[in-house]
């Protein structure tokens, strides 16, 4: 019958107390990863810790798929930090590096204006309508650390969304047939 016969007849095969097992343990892997995520979160005080890069823009410090590691304190940004924000309107934050500070004398709260390494201008095209500068809420947090190239699966499964599909399938039959 060969190998797909041979699947068919081991998915037959698996009994129920099997099944329930590798449920409950796929959901306690599941359970873990999303509470060191918010673990994570806590710790680093950003709303996202790790991110990846998704343009060449920050070229050559930083490149497309390496993933940075965000911490976000109450001290204040200073031109030159690299900080990971959101726009409003976009749902991607970018990563770009700090290049002007601007303190408002009555509240004493600091605005910034960003800028991409490898891009000509600033990024006041990039803000929503009418906005000249980054608000503290924009911000997510600072780069304190990164990995290169690990971010590429990340990319190619967004961009490729095939590969993703045959993973997950080959995944779940690899769980469905594997004997214990």
């Amino acid at each position: 019958m060969g190998y797909i016969g041979e699947t068919i007849d081991s998915i037959k095969s698996i009994q129920i107390r099997q099944l329930l097992t590798q449920a409950i343990s796929l959901g306690m892997i599941v359970t873990s990863a999303l509470i060191i995520w918010k673990a994570l979160m806590c710790v680093t005080g950003s709303e996202s810790p790790v991110v990846v890069v998704l343009s060449g823009s920050m070229e050559p410090g930083f490149k497309r798929g390496d993933i940075l590691f965000l911490h976000m304190s109450k001290d204040p940004i200073r031109a030159g930090e690299i900080v990971v924000f959101n726009v409003d309107g976009r749902d991607i934050p970018i990563v770009h590096r700090v290049i002007k500070v601007h303190e408002r004398e009555n509240t004493g709260e600091v605005d910034v204006l960003t800028k991409g390494d490898n891009n000509y201008g600033d990024d006041r095209l990039l803000y929503a309508e009418g906005q000249q500068w980054l608000h503290r809420h924009h911000i997510m947090g600072r780069a304190v650390g990164f990995l290169p190239y690990v971010g590429w699966v990340t990319i190619i499964m967004t961009e490729k969304p095939i590969i993703k599909y045959i993973l997950i399938g080959a995944l779940g039959l690899l769980v469905i047939t594997s004997k214990d």
